[in-house]
């Protein structure tokens, strides 16, 4: 299995250190999380969410083009 390491602000790992359950480490947390909402759900509660959105709209359209040229 492989890993990656994510960087969260201190007050972020807390909010999502308060959701771990007992025997449950921080991935099945943000699986658990994650079945549960989509990211349209959560952009209202995590504003960084709409600005990615727009980054990925917006970098999916760059690479659409190129394929075209």
């Amino acid at each position: 299995m492989s890993t990656k390491t994510v960087s969260l602000r201190e007050s972020a790992y807390e909010k999502l250190k308060n959701l771990k359950k007992e025997n449950e480490s921080f991935s099945d947390v943000v699986e658990r999380i994650s079945e549960k909402q989509s990211l349209k759900d959560l952009e209202g509660s995590f504003p960084q969410i709409g600005e990615a959105k727009e980054t990925i709209e917006r970098e999916r359209k760059k690479f659409s083009t190129r394929d075209l040229k």
